[in-house]
């Protein structure tokens, strides 16, 4: 734990508060995801698909990715697993880049 926090320490300011942003979107949209899946199951008024495709283009698709599998939701729509594939896919080409 030590040499965590001492490599975390070590990184820019910018860079951590990427990482830290990148942690709390993803914990965010795991949640919009497990909710929508409740919701759905006591047929209550669903959280709107675009705010699921929001969370996951502002840095939470693998959030969205990790609740799909977990929830076993939107896993059927093959249209929505394509689209986060996508996003994460350009998610990743923008960080390469930046690297």
């Amino acid at each position: 734990m030590h040499n965590l926090s001492l490599w975390f320490t070590n990184l820019s300011l910018q860079t951590q508060f990427l990482i830290i942003y990148l942690i709390v979107i993803n914990i965010i949209t795991f949640f919009y995801f497990g909710l929508d899946k409740l919701k759905s199951q006591l047929q209550h008024r669903r959280i709107s698909e675009k705010i699921l495709w929001i969370l996951s283009a502002v840095g939470g698709s693998v959030g969205a990715l990790l609740a799909m599998n977990f929830f076993r939701h939107k896993t059927k729509k093959l249209s929505f697993q394509a689209g986060i594939a996508m996003i994460l896919a350009g998610q990743i080409l923008i960080v390469l880049f930046l690297i």
